[in-house]
């Protein structure tokens, strides 16, 4: 592996840019792809979240576009991600790493004006970063001509199939030149992607720096069994927070959008600092509330599957799944934000008696056994046949000895620290390229939705209806 960036053939620019971001030394994925990259070859990336392969493509992307010069309406290269957070991401990666450089960056994602998005395409977009549906939009409105693009990344394939973009990132493919460069970069590689590569990509270089659904050694990981009723899975969160080591912030997943917000509500009630994330939130607010996170203004997240993928918070010290995911696969990406970038990390996994026939086929895909915890045993390998009804964990994650916890109500209490009093401030609307939830919707889940939260009135996109500042300028 090569000791810095300079000597992967990055240019000057791209790497007095890396240094000032306090980087020094590149991941095994930068290694071995940003090479390939330069030499122009098409590469399948496969590596665990959090190995940096964002960074894997847009240094190098740097360097190519340092010769020539964008066309209106004509982007030179064009980067698909499956949701608005991670486009983004993308968009501040270049932002951060482009800081020598006079590219245009244009970012079309839903929830935000296809007036300012024009604009941008107008001026000539070197970079343009984008979710299916938008992209196609502006195509359809003839704002968009794809026949100069010489480079096409695939961000996170994996979710795309999930999410059932494959139809539309064919037909975008199609509207791409013959000759270019392509980049499929993923967690994960199943069948139907691999196949779906061979269409895309001519010769490629594949890149695979971790065995595929593996979970990075740094993560310490622990399933806790816990009563099957919502109280009591709630109480039994709760103890595990405060019994939780070095606990600095957390993301919590939840399968279904209704439990994100009774979850949200409860913690708050009890005075814990939390927040809500999820695909029916407005963009505004959904940005908003990640950056309240990112910032420590938010120290408990409540999730759905959104935030599992490829989201860059380098620094969560936990991961809980409040709900065991129904597959195995979500459970690699979701315990992968944290553990990020060689620090340590723990991910916290309530299992109730409904949800005990899942523990198996995560064990059996990350190909290891993962401690077990209760409140009558000291840890045991494997769970028992059955998970008790009635168990609240009494026991920290290191296994060390705690008194009687106290009694699993729902009333509240203040915290000592001030913010912890705090109510989430998050809203929430249709969103029309948010994550598919497995999970069927009904009234009541509609209804719960709604009443999660209000909309938050400021944040880093301003007043209500303010259009983000980072899409109005172009980098310089």
């Amino acid at each position: 592996m090569k000791d810095d960036f300079h000597s992967l053939g990055l240019s000057d620019k791209v790497t007095k840019a890396v240094a000032a971001a306090g980087y020094k030394h590149p991941t095994d994925i930068q290694a071995k792809a940003i090479p390939h990259v330069l030499a122009k070859r098409d590469i399948i990336g496969i590596a665990q979240t959090g190995t940096g392969k964002t960074a894997s493509f847009v240094l190098p992307m740097l360097t190519l576009l340092e010769k020539g010069r964008a066309r209106a309406r004509m982007p030179r290269t064009l980067i698909l991600e499956p949701t608005r957070e991670l486009a983004a991401q993308v968009f501040e990666n270049f932002e951060k790493y482009g800081i020598n450089h006079r590219l245009n960056v244009a970012l079309l994602i839903g929830g935000v004006s296809f007036v300012e998005q024009n604009k941008i395409l107008d001026r000539g977009a070197d970079v343009l970063i984008a979710t299916p549906g938008r992209l196609l939009d502006h195509f359809e409105r003839g704002r968009l001509l794809m026949t100069g693009t010489e480079l096409f990344v695939i961000d996170e394939a994996d979710r795309m199939l999930d999410m059932g973009f494959i139809p539309d990132i064919e037909r975008i493919s199609s509207l791409l030149p013959r000759r270019r460069q392509t980049l499929f970069f993923s967690a994960t590689m199943p069948d139907e992607i691999r196949r779906l590569s061979e269409k895309f990509l001519k010769n490629p270089e594949e890149i695979q720096v971790a065995r595929q659904n593996s979970t990075a050694e740094t993560i310490e990981q622990i399933m806790v069994k816990t009563g099957g009723k919502p109280a009591e899975k709630r109480a039994t969160l709760r103890q595990q927070i405060e019994l939780a080591k070095g606990l600095k912030n957390a993301i919590i997943f939840c399968n279904r959008k209704r439990d994100i917000a009774t979850l949200t509500r409860s913690l708050s009630k009890h005075g814990y600092n939390a927040g809500s994330l999820h695909g029916d939130m407005d963009q505004k607010n959904r940005m908003a509330t990640l950056a309240n996170f990112k910032e420590g203004k938010l120290k408990f997240l409540i999730a759905s599957d959104v935030a599992a993928r490829g989201l860059d918070i380098p620094d969560v010290s936990h991961v809980f799944n409040f709900d065991v995911p129904t597959q195995a696969e979500d459970y690699v990406h979701r315990i992968g934000r944290t553990g990020r970038a060689g620090r340590s990390g723990t991910a916290i996994t309530l299992i109730s008696p409904a949800e005990s026939k899942y523990y198996k086929a995560i064990e059996q895909l990350i190909g290891k056994t993962i401690k077990w915890y209760d409140s009558k045993t000291p840890e045991i390998s494997s769970p028992p046949a059955k998970v008790p009804q009635q168990s609240v964990p009494q026991q920290s994650v290191s296994g060390s000895q705690h008194k009687k916890p106290k009694p699993q109500q729902e009333k509240p209490q203040q915290s000592k620290n001030p913010a912890h009093n705090k109510k989430s401030t998050t809203g929430h609307s249709d969103d029309v390229e948010a994550v598919k939830n497995r999970s069927p919707k009904n009234p009541d889940e509609k209804a719960s939705d709604k009443n999660s939260g209000k909309t938050n009135k400021s944040g880093p996109f301003g007043e209500d209806g303010a259009i983000p500042a980072f899409l109005l300028q172009s980098m310089s």
